[in-house]
């Protein structure tokens, strides 16, 4: 099946009118072009939240009195409520609706932005963090779900080409729009425009989103696993939260006290998942026996280690390590982007032809440009511009960008269509607990060898043994693609 969006018409899978009432598919390639463009803005919006906050953090604590600890709460409380959410969210979708849960999420996601942008206290503004978190939960699975049921074979392979370049822009654009927008002081409203901009944004994917998005659900629909929603939720926060917050605290021991709780829990939750494999499961376990659904899962996990490692240093080198103001550290995230857009243009262009050679030609590249940049930085030490280092950091910036949509899209291929919510919401899981296991690895492999000094040489010297362990995971990443087909498949069943 093909889509107008892509070359063809599109198929939807419509679910039994006693469950959902399916919305109209667009027959037309214009509908459908719209309905790929409301999908990818949703996504947009959702990781463009999760870093515009960063530049805008220093107004935000003048304005609101926040104190460090409710500072660190704006950025920490919305990452732990999305990872929490993400797998009951994904569940939701298979089970009343995709479409639907995708608005109900865009719905909550508003009216928390229109909170965060009116709050006048650091306890209201955080409570809006954490509710805006909710609403992400519940819109990404549903994004990744829905290009998967609605897409085949070639167009399938575009439209996660596309996916991925919007996630490459958007998560390093984050904390440049957040700069520029705080620094605008529009109206005199200082950083609240960053949240109040999505409210139109989200209007406009709750209007357009009705009318074109197609409505699908699984065929088997049941009724949602509170008991593994509690358990999952409760596993999750167990290890998340002390490694999130362990290094603030100098690791004590509650942090590893939770970290084994979490684990005896996650367990727990897998034997009552495995009891009710037979009765609309959170988690369906037979996804796990697809080497191709598992390495993929895999590659994501090592992809989000290196996302948490390698950007928060790398923003502490460029400032510390090469002395350079916020405005051209931000400049070189711009290259960065740039170079991640020209990588999933190619692979979206591509369309699964390569199948897992595409992703992990991106991630020799990224493994090649990283070790020219560490060999710069060694060279040239505090005298390396921002000019020398564009070759590397584009080069990097490409090869991810080749990585994402891919991987994405082939992780995801064989997946039946009644589980592609839950799917995507383990994909999604994958991804945020990469990001808190790098960022809980920045303690061992930088803040441990500068001890928070702004010493220029102890900043250069960390960040170059923080590129070994990112050659390191670049490489475990390539390996685990293995797992992947060497040509992208067709629609799952």
């Amino acid at each position: 099946m093909s889509s107008p969006a892509l070359g063809n018409e599109p198929q939807h899978t419509a679910a039994p009118a006693s469950r959902t009432a399916p919305g109209r598919p667009p027959k037309t390639a214009l509908g459908a072009r719209i309905a790929l463009v409301v999908l990818l803005v949703a996504e947009l919006m959702d990781i463009l939240d999760q870093s515009i906050v960063l530049t805008a953090l220093p107004a935000i604590q003048s304005s609101t009195g926040a104190d460090p600890a409710a500072v660190q709460w704006l950025t920490a409380g919305y990452s732990l409520m999305v990872a929490v959410g993400l797998i009951t969210g994904g569940r939701l979708g298979d089970l009343h609706g995709r479409r639907r849960i995708l608005l109900l999420g865009t719905v909550v996601f508003t009216v928390a932005s229109l909170l965060c942008g009116v709050a006048a206290g650091p306890g209201v503004l955080i409570g809006a963090r954490v509710l805006q978190g909710a609403g992400v939960a519940l819109m990404i699975p549903q994004v990744l779900a829905t290009l998967h049921v609605t897409f085949d074979g070639e167009n399938r392979s575009k439209a996660f080409g596309l996916y991925g370049a919007v996630l490459s822009l958007a998560s390093v654009l984050g904390p440049v729009l957040g700069g520029l927008l705080t620094e605008a002081d529009l109206l005199g409203l200082s950083w609240r425009p960053i949240f109040l901009i999505n409210v139109p944004v989200g209007l406009a994917v709750i209007v357009l989103g009705r009318r074109f998005i197609p409505e699908s659900t699984a065929h088997k629909a049941g009724r949602l696993d509170l008991t593994g929603m509690l358990l999952s939720a409760l596993a999750i926060v167990l290890i998340l939260f002390p490694l999130t917050e362990g290094h603030a605290h100098h690791w004590p021991l509650w942090c590893f006290a939770m970290l084994a709780a979490g684990v005896l829990v996650l367990g727990v939750f897998l034997r009552h998942q495995r009891a009710r494999q037979d009765s609309a499961p959170l988690v369906t376990l037979s996804l796990f026996r697809s080497k191709q659904f598992s390495g993929g899962l895999c590659a994501q996990l090592a992809l989000g280690l290196l996302c948490g490692l390698f950007f928060m240093t790398w923003t502490l080198y460029l400032q510390r390590g090469l002395g350079m103001s916020p405005f051209h550290a931000a400049v070189a995230f711009v290259l960065l982007a740039l170079g991640e857009l020209a990588g999933a243009t190619i692979a979206a262009k591509s369309a699964g032809r390569f199948g897992r050679r595409l992703p992990q030609a991106g991630a020799l590249i990224a493994l090649g440009s990283m070790a020219a940049y560490g060999f710069q930085i060694g060279v040239r030490q505090a005298d390396l511009t921002l000019l020398a280092m564009t070759a590397p950091v584009v080069l990097i910036g490409f090869g991810l960008g080749m990585v994402g949509g891919p991987l994405a899209d082939m992780s995801l291929a064989e997946v039946p269509h009644e589980n592609a919510g839950s799917a995507s919401g383990l994909f999604n899981t994958a991804m945020h607990l990469g990001i808190a296991l790098g960022t809980a690895l920045t303690a061992l492999v930088f803040f441990a060898a500068t001890n928070g000094s702004a010493d220029g040489g102890l900043n250069r010297d960390a960040f170059t043994t923080v590129l070994w362990w990112v050659g390191g995971t670049l490489t475990l990443m390539w390996a685990l693609m293995f797992c992947l087909p060497t040509r992208a498949s067709g629609r799952a069943g």
